[in-house]
Parts: structure tokens; C-alpha cells; sequence
């Protein structure tokens, strides 16, 4: 009996089955979230506490603040993010001039150190500027685009004279006249804002053209045409062009204006009245006290 005994007490020693403890962390392992927070979780957080107290000294931070500026500055800095130059295309030498002054850039400088949108809202405020972009070129090159406006008439006002587009933007001042005698000339209140109706009124003008001073806007309502000689012509508030073109017509055939006539009033085109001039109005009167 007694090897019996010693046979079951071996057997008990040599029992492979594990503890409670031990069961339930191997059923633990055999799961994959648990197995992945033992083997990558628990070590990223070790590592995460390591660098936080490490962080945690103003010192350590600054050092690591200072080492990133350093790496930043030095990739910044390299010869190929470097701009070197400006070029201003689509614009003449006064535009470009402006452009160049409102971008006061100090070359070279860093491409990362251009703030390139706020440069192009710079340049499209310039006045005489419908359109802008810009980019930085390979080689170095800040690259500056413009779309010049283009002026279309010279516009009277009271501080002077001015070029303006198409859309009635003032572009630029000019010093007289005679610098743009090619272009037509208006003013007056809200001239601007029809200038499409006053060069319609200049297209028509046919042989009156030349002998055509400028278009007054009255009253911001209708146009009166200046021509030499201080004759005028009063227009309709509508359609103005085409009481003008029945003067051109008139004085095609009848040589209205070549007499002494000041005012040419169409603004009742079904009975246009004229107005002559001081010295035939004299003459008239010489004429009817003789015959009297």
C-alpha cells in the first residue's frame, strides 16, 4: 500500500494543470485585444510616461523647441526654396513700377516666408489693376501676373483729370488733356455709371466727331454734347443716341451747326428747337428794326 501512496503523492507534484490565475491569463491572451494591449499598449504607455516626465522641465521643452527651429531653418533656408528675384509680366513700366512698390520684398528671401495670397490682394488694389497672380517660378523667381485695365475715356473731376476702363474704375491721374486727346472726354454726376451710353453716343458721332469736345452729364439723367465753339447739343433722357444721330443727320444735309446756332435742344425729339447765338440774335433784331 505504502508505493501506492508515494505514487499518488508524484502524481500530484507532477499535476501540469495550471492555477486559477494562470488559466485565466492564458484565456486572456487568446484574445486579440487583450494580447495587443499587453504586447504594444502597455509599452507605448511606459514609453508615453517616460517622455511626459521627461517634458515636463520648461528646460527639456525649450531644448526640443530650439532643435526643431534649428532643423526648420536650415531646410527653409536651402538654395532651392530660395527666391532671388521678381518678374512683373502684363503690365507697363509705371504698373510694374507700382507693383514693385507696394511689394517691398527684400531678395533673397524663403519661399515658406512669402505670404503669397495677401501679396496678390496687395497688387490687385492698385488701381489701374483688373486682375492678379502671383507664384513662385523654379529658379528662384517670384512670378507677377497682371491684367492691365485699358482706358477707355478721360473722366473730368473735380480734382483733376482721370483715365477710366470700360467699367468706369478710375485707373490714373493725367496732367491734361493733351495727354490723351485719343480718348473721349465726360463728366458730370453719375457719368460714370452710363459711361456705355456716352461712347455709344461718341461711336455715332460720324463727321461731328472731331469737332466734339466732351459729354456733360446733367442732373445724373441725360447727356448734353459739347462741341467747339461752346455749341451744345441737349440730349433726351431716352434714347439719347439716336437724337444725336438724327443732329448728325441734320447737319449732314442742312449744315445746322455751320450757322450761328449755340444750342441745339432734342430734349423733345418730336419738336427739336435750336437756339442761336448771341451775335445773330443782335443781328436779327439790326435786320427787323431796319425793315420796321
Amino acid at each position: 500500500m505504502r508505493p501506492l501512496k508515494a505514487d499518488r503523492l508524484d502524481t500530484a507534484k507532477r499535476d501540469p494543470a495550471p492555477s486559477r490565475w494562470g488559466y485565466r491569463y492564458q484565456r486572456l491572451m487568446l484574445t486579440p485585444g487583450f494580447r495587443k494591449m499587453v504586447k504594444v499598449g502597455l509599452p507605448m504607455l511606459v514609453v508615453g510616461g517616460l517622455v511626459a516626465g521627461w517634458t515636463a522641465r520648461e528646460a527639456n521643452r525649450q531644448l526640443i523647441a530650439d532643435a526643431y527651429n534649428d532643423m526648420k531653418g536650415q531646410i527653409q533656408q536651402r538654395d532651392e526654396f530660395m527666391v532671388k528675384v521678381m518678374a512683373v509680366d502684363g503690365a507697363d513700366d509705371t504698373l510694374a513700377s507700382d507693383v514693385r512698390t507696394v511689394l517691398p520684398v527684400e531678395f533673397p528671401v524663403s519661399s515658406f516666408d512669402l505670404d503669397l495670397e495677401d501679396m496678390r490682394q496687395t497688387v490687385a488694389a492698385l488701381p489701374a489693376v483688373a486682375e492678379a497672380t502671383l507664384r513662385v517660378r523654379p529658379g528662384g523667381i517670384l512670378q507677377v501676373n497682371v491684367t492691365q485695365r485699358q482706358p477707355v475715356a478721360v473722366f473730368r473731376a473735380p480734382e483733376g483729370l482721370k483715365l477710366i476702363d470700360v467699367e468706369g474704375v478710375l485707373i490714373q491721374n493725367i496732367m491734361a488733356r493733351g495727354d490723351r486727346p485719343d480718348l473721349p472726354l465726360i463728366t458730370g454726376d453719375g457719368a460714370r455709371d452710363v459711361l456705355d451710353e456716352g461712347l455709344k453716343i461718341y461711336d455715332v458721332a460720324g463727321p461731328l466727331l472731331p469737332r466734339m469736345r466732351g459729354l456733360v452729364r446733367m442732373g445724373e439723367r441725360r447727356w448734353d454734347v459739347i462741341l467747339e465753339g461752346g455749341q451744345r447739343v441737349l440730349l433726351p433722357t431716352a434714347d439719347p443716341v439716336s437724337a444725336f444721330e438724327r443732329v448728325v443727320a441734320l447737319n449732314q444735309a442742312q449744315d445746322l451747326l455751320e450757322r450761328d446756332v449755340a444750342v441745339v435742344d432734342m430734349r423733345h425729339p418730336s419738336r427739336p428747337t435750336i437756339r442761336m447765338n448771341e451775335q445773330a440774335v443782335a443781328t436779327l433784331r439790326q435786320i427787323n428794326g431796319a425793315e420796321d
